[in-house]
């Protein structure tokens, strides 16, 4: 793979060679991307898709950073992430809202308050963008994104078409889905309930104080680290039936709050999280026979 100066010169203002790839992860860990692209809408998306494609350079897609750990030899290839053009939020009907893949889940939430719109509190408690929740059906609370989605816009990185999808057309399963890694969500449509604005303030409060009650916050931490097997066996209860829950690799540590939770404590390498996950993965699978799936991802060298 050879980057021309050509190619540099093309996307000049989006581009950056060796960017630090800590500044975009929640536990601010990482080297760096060999290049990093900020897509400023979807046509120039495309025109640097289509070009990558020609020199045949490496493309990964980031959203928000809140579930991603970049390891310390960084991501070779381009980094891409979509900017300002792709976050927004805009009513399209009375009870519909149209909105960017780049936009905070917490922002949809406000703004659907704003707007009369109900159903959608729990997204106020869900880190990262639109984008990612779809990916990863993002919920909490008894809720996801995927009771709530109504379509999505994507696109397509290999075929360079804009492709429309309806809730039904994509299978969704617990934090996750059948969309080809070969899509880029660029926008969604959601579904909310009218009701009154104080019912919404209310039940979207009662959700933030539930989550600042059993979640630790302000710390350096990707959230659930291990999917949950079910709702009576969940992935912190086997952490702490195999007793992990003060497990420590350097400054790579598991939250008092919730083990869960794996924290950079502040000198923390990104190898070193890595290795905290699979000597907590490797204990509970020993203790109790369970195979720790992960929620977040684990990207680079």
């Amino acid at each position: 793979m050879i980057v021309d100066d050509n190619f540099i010169k093309k996307f000049k203002d989006n581009i950056s060679k060796n960017v630090n790839l800590s500044n975009y992860s929640w536990f601010n860990l990482g080297g760096n991307a060999e290049y990093f692209f900020k897509a400023k809408d979807k046509y120039q998306l495309l025109d640097f898709l289509k070009e990558s494609k020609k020199i045949k350079l490496k493309t990964t897609f980031l959203g928000a950073g809140s579930n991603i750990l970049f390891r310390d030899n960084g991501v070779k290839g381009a980094v891409i992430k979509l900017g300002q053009d792709f976050s927004y939020t805009k009513l399209i009907s009375k009870d519909i809202l149209e909105v960017g893949a780049a936009t905070l889940d917490r922002k949809v939430s406000n703004f659907a308050k704003e707007n009369n719109l109900g159903n959608l509190e729990f997204l106020s408690c869900i880190p990262g963008s639109v984008g990612g929740a779809i990916v990863m059906n993002s919920g909490c609370y008894k809720n996801d994104i995927s009771k709530v989605l109504i379509s999505i816009k994507a696109i397509d990185k290999n075929k360079f078409l804009e492709v429309e999808m309806k809730n039904e057309d994509i299978k969704f399963s617990y934090r996750g889905c059948n969309l080809s890694k070969d899509l880029i969500i660029i926008s969604a449509k959601l579904k909310g309930s009218i009701e009154k604005k104080d019912k919404i303030e209310k039940k979207q409060l009662e959700l933030i104080n539930r989550k600042k009650n059993s979640q630790p916050s302000k710390i350096k931490t990707c959230g659930s680290t291990f999917k949950n097997i079910s709702e009576g066996k969940k992935a912190w209860m086997l952490i702490k039936k195999a007793g992990c829950e003060n497990y420590r690799v350097g400054d790579a540590v598991i939250s008092q709050k919730h083990c869960n939770f794996f924290v950079n404590n502040g000198k923390a390498k990104s190898s070193d999280i890595e290795s905290l996950i699979n000597r907590v993965r490797k204990k509970v699978q020993e203790k109790t026979g369970v195979n720790l799936e992960l929620e977040i991802k684990i990207v680079g060298e």
